[in-house]
C-alpha cells in the first residue's frame, strides 16, 4: 500500500539516533511477538467465518471483500498531501483493525448478545442487542485503541487532525474489509449469487467507508487534541471524537434494526451523505493549516537563500506540489519525480519537525539537532539533484 503523490517511509527513513543492541532486540522480539498475535487472532477469526459460511460462501466473500480495498485505501491516502505517514504505521492500523479489533468485536458481541438472549429467552433481543449497542461501543473501542497508542507513542507522526483521519480511516478500512467477507458469505450461503451482488451494492458500493466515517470522528478529537494547546480541549476532543463515533455507529446500526430498509436508506441520506461531506470540510481546513505550518516554518529557509521563491511558493500549496511533481514526471522521468517527492516530504518532515518543537512536543536536544541537520542535507542533496536536472531538460 503505497502512498500515491508522496514518498513513503521506505524512501525517506525519519533521522535517528543509534539504539544499543540490547534495546534494539528487545523491541524486534516484541515487534514479532506482536505480528504473531495478530496472526493468530485473524486466523481464528476467519476459521470462524469460514465455519459460519462453508467454504464457499467463505471464498467468494472473500475475495469480494478484498478487491476493492486497494481502491478505497488509495482513496485515503490521497488526502495526505504534506506530510505523509509511515507505511508501517499505516499498515499496522490496517491489520490493527483487520486481525486484532475484528476478534475482540467478535467475540464481546457474540458474548453481550448470547448473555441478553438468555436473560430474556429471546433471541432477536440479544440480536438486536448485540448489534445495536454492543457493536458501537466495542468495534469503536476497539479500533480507536491502535490510534491511542500512536497518540502517545508516535508524537512526531501524529500531528494534527489530518493524521487522526488517515490513521482512523485505515483501522475503518481493515476493520471493514474482514466484517464484509462475514457478510458476503453469508449473502452466498443464503442467496447465493444475487444475494451477494445485492449486498456488494450496499456495503462495497454505497456505505464502504462507515467504518472508516464512525472512527474518523475519535481520529479528528485526538488529531485536535494534538493541535491544541489548552488543556481542557485536549482532555474533551478525544471523549468527544469517541462518543461521536459510537453514536453514529449506533445510529447506523439501530436504524436498519428498528425501521428496517427504509430506516437504513433515511440515515444515509439524512446523516451519512452529510457527514461524510463535514469530514471532507474538516480535512480541507486542516490540509490549509498545514499549508500554513509548511510556510511559516520553512521561511528561514527561504530567507536564506536555500529555497528560490519558486521552490518555497510550490511547498506551501498542495496545487503547487502537484504541479511540481507533474512536471518533474514529465521533463525528466520516473527517477526526477522521486527525487521531487522525497524533496516536498523533507520539507514537511522539517517543517513540522520544527512546529513539534515550537508546541514543545518533542525529543532530547541532541535528537532535535540531529533531525534538524539530517533534514536540512538531504534538501540540500535533492535541490542540487532537481537544479540541475531542470537546467539539463
Amino acid at each position: 500500500m503505497l502512498k500515491p503523490g508522496l514518498a513513503n517511509s521506505n524512501l525517506l527513513p525519519p533521522p535517528k539516533l543509534q539504539s544499543s543492541g540490547h534495546v534494539a532486540a528487545i523491541k524486534t522480539v516484541a515487534a514479532i511477538t506482536v505480528v504473531l498475535m495478530a496472526l493468530l487472532l485473524g486466523l481464528i477469526v476467519l476459521l470462524l467465518i469460514g465455519f459460519e459460511t462453508g467454504p464457499v460462501g467463505f471464498l467468494m466473500g472473500l475475495l469480494s471483500a478484498t478487491i476493492p480495498v486497494p481502491l478505497y485505501v488509495m482513496l485515503v491516502l490521497w488526502v495526505d498531501r504534506y506530510e505523509s505517514e509511515p507505511l508501517w504505521m499505516l499498515a499496522t492500523a490496517f491489520f490493527w483493525g483487520a486481525l486484532i479489533a475484528v476478534f475482540f468485536a467478535l467475540i464481546l458481541n457474540t458474548a453481550s448478545g448470547l448473555i441478553v438472549a438468555g436473560l430474556t429467552r429471546d433471541a432477536s433481543a440479544g440480536e438486536a442487542f448485540s448489534a445495536g449497542i454492543s457493536a458501537p461501543i466495542v468495534e469503536e473501542t476497539a479500533k480507536a485503541a491502535i490510534l491511542l497508542v500512536f497518540f502517545f507513542l508516535k508524537k512526531d507522526e501524529f500531528d494534527g487532525v489530518v493524521d487522526g483521519i488517515i490513521y482512523a480511516s485505515m483501522a475503518g478500512l481493515g476493520f471493514a474489509m474482514t466484517e464484509n467477507i462475514q457478510y458476503y458469505g453469508r449473502a452466498v450461503l443464503q442467496g447465493g449469487g444475487g444475494g451477494l451482488t445485492l449486498v456488494f451494492i450496499i456495503r462495497g458500493m454505497l456505505a464502504p467507508f462507515s467504518h472508516p466515517l464512525f472512527t474518523a470522528m475519535t481520529g479528528m478529537g485526538l488529531g485536535l487534541a494534538r493541535q491544541s494547546r489548552n488543556t481542557l480541549i485536549k482532555i474533551i476532543s478525544p471523549v468527544l471524537g469517541l462518543g461521536l463515533a459510537i453514536f453514529l455507529h449506533a445510529l447506523w446500526n439501530g436504524s436498519a434494526i428498528v425501521f428496517g430498509f427504509l430506516g437504513f436508506v433515511l440515515i444515509y441520506v439524512l446523516f451519512m451523505v452529510p457527514m461524510f461531506f463535514v469530514i471532507l470540510a474538516v480535512i480541507f481546513v486542516s490540509l490549509r493549516r498545514e499549508g500554513r505550518v509548511v510556510r511559516d516554518f520553512l521561511l528561514p529557509d527561504f530567507q536564506r537563500g536555500l529555497l528560490t521563491p519558486e521552490e518555497y511558493g510550490r511547498l506551501c500549496s498542495v496545487r503547487g506540489r502537484m504541479g511540481a511533481s507533474f512536471q518533474a514526471l514529465s521533463r525528466g522521468g520516473l527517477s526526477h519525480w522521486r527525487d521531487s517527492m522525497r524533496f516536498n516530504q523533507a520539507a514537511s518532515e522539517l517543517a513540522f519537525h520544527r512546529s513539534r518543537i515550537a508546541r514543545g512536543i518533542g525529543a532530547d536536544r541532541t535528537d532535535v539537532k540531529t533531525r534538524e541537520e539530517a533534514y536540512l542535507r538531504l534538501m540540500e542533496d535533492l535541490i542540487s539533484r532537481l537544479r540541475t536536472r531542470h537546467i539539463a531538460s
